[in-house]
């Protein structure tokens, strides 16, 4: 079992209360790592060591910065064997996820936002009054905090960390409680890296004791958040609450949808629905779990649908053959568990899946078969909230502006997606969906290069690419008097 101290200050320390946690393998029982759990006073010693070392961090030339951010991607990736078992062990989700996609996308973090901050610009500005040099310069806000979720730990956590960081911040970093160990695990990369004392500091522990304690801090200027919209909520009344009111970055939860018209490519679609519903479990925020298909297609599409349903395989997630992993805890299944249940007695029909999965060697984990309901009404919970699991809810449209009308039926507004092989179609669908990343031909997927945010109830800002690098860098307009002489406004004479 590895264990984890509070990383502040490039020092490992224990919690002030001497207090520490136990994190649970959801697939089998077994414990992964013991961490020391931080109370109010270690936050608020994570963020003054963070304000510490503040103003010499953003007076490196991003250069500098970005090479030390290199260096820290080429350690990850040396030990991505290390953090991708680590990881699946905390999630429950497959090991074939873990290294393809949650530990690469860290390490592209890091280089990414490495190298382009030395090309970031300030701007000149042409002003009508004469004898005045107007230019608007970038600079960090200071001190940013990320408090990061549990279904893709480290990935979420960089996600956010890595522009504050090269942007010239310095960093509070909070994983969650369920899955902590690679955020912990990256505090040994960043002391081996060469990275200063106080750049990034890693506590742990129950979202409600660290997350109150950091927006009550004066020495944190700003929140990233991904995780619920209810937390995400909370987050919003303590900034107004707060001695000095934060800015706030929210990744919230998604009720994202797939419209298929009826010219789109049937394999594609098929396996873009089940990609976008079933990858990680369904254990996504932009998961596509409702469907909205073609009539003239509906038919086909659900017998390739509901067979490849049924061939995903259900297992251990170190089990090189297994698709699907188990949800994170009891809470989640019986959540899962509880949203088919009901749909499917308020008229649902269930073509496959629609119960736990049991079978030994799963039998310890808290599995769920991937599920499709069909006969869902718009009005159905299911319909409307965020489900957190391996369930798609299929409905049979006469149009694609009947999809898409649907499919804009919600408060929420991260993901959506659309299959056809007309480009125009896809342009026009692309122009009229109501999300933050509009999907075309493809499904459930962001990168590092590209922004990649909600709307409503989805929250609020952007991560990855240059708009999320923006989120951190605080705007300054200079005017500066060139002029021969300066504008006697008053018409005072001595």
């Amino acid at each position: 079992m590895k264990e984890f101290g509070l990383f502040i200050n490039n020092e490992w320390v224990d919690a002030e209360n001497g207090e520490s946690f136990v994190t649970v393998n959801p697939a089998t029982g077994e414990s992964v790592s013991r961490l020391a759990k931080a109370s109010a006073a270690d936050v608020e010693k994570a963020a003054a060591a963070a304000r510490q070392a503040s103003a010499q961090w953003a007076a490196l030339h991003p250069e500098e910065r970005g090479r030390l951010m290199c260096e820290a991607a080429r350690l990850i990736r040396e030990r991505g064997e290390e953090f991708a078992r680590v990881e699946s062990a905390e999630t429950g989700k497959t090991l074939h996820e873990c290294r393809t996609i949650d530990i690469p996308f860290a390490v592209r973090a890091f280089e990414y936002y490495g190298k382009v901050m030395t090309g970031f610009q300030g701007e000149y500005i042409e002003v009508p009054q004469g004898g005045i040099l107007d230019y608007v310069s970038y600079e960090p806000y200071g001190v940013v905090a990320v408090i990061a979720p549990w279904n893709f730990p480290i990935h979420l956590m960089t996600r956010d960390l890595c522009p504050a960081l090269a942007a010239g911040n310095t960093i509070v970093a909070k994983a969650s409680s369920k899955t902590p160990s690679t955020t912990s695990m990256m505090g040994e990369i960043i002391k081996d890296a060469g990275f200063p004392a106080g750049v990034i500091n890693i506590v742990s522990g129950p979202g409600g004791t660290t997350g109150n304690a950091i927006m009550e801090s004066r020495n944190v200027d700003v929140v990233a958040f991904t995780g619920s919209e209810t937390v995400g909520r909370q987050l919003l009344k303590k900034s107004a609450d707060a001695p000095v009111i934060k800015k706030l970055v929210l990744e919230l939860g998604g009720k994202g949808a797939i419209c298929v018209d009826k010219d789109a490519d049937l394999d594609g679609a098929v396996n873009s629905a089940l990609f976008g519903v079933c990858f990680n479990q369904g254990e996504v925020c932009c998961a596509s779990s409702r469907a909205y298909v073609h009539e003239e297609i509906y038919d086909a599409f659900m017998e390739k649908l509901v067979k490849r349903f049924k061939m995903l395989k259900i297992g251990l997630p170190s089990d090189p053959a297994t698709n699907i992993g188990t949800l994170i805890d009891a809470e989640a299944l019986a959540k899962v568990e509880g949203y088919v249940q009901e749909a499917i007695a308020d008229g649902a029909v269930a073509l496959c899946g629609a119960k736990r999965y049991t079978e030994p060697p799963c039998d310890q984990g808290y599995f769920y078969e991937p599920t499709v309901l069909v006969n869902v009404r718009e009005d159905m919970r299911a319909m409307k909230e965020e489900i957190f699991g391996p369930v798609l809810m299929v409905t049979k449209v006469k149009s694609l502006d009947e999809a898409i009308g649907y499919a804009n039926n919600t408060d929420y507004g991260l993901g959506a997606a659309v299959w056809s092989e007309n480009p125009k179609t896809l342009y026009r669908a692309g122009k009229l969906l109501k999300a933050g990343t509009v999907w075309q031909n493809y499904n459930v997927t962001s990168t590092p290069e590209a922004p990649y945010g909600g709307n409503k109830n989805s929250g609020f800002g952007r991560e990855d690419g240059l708009h999320g690098l923006r989120e951190f860098l605080c705007v300054k307009n200079n005017m500066q008097y060139v002029g021969p002489e300066y504008e006697n406004f008053y018409g005072f004479k001595d």
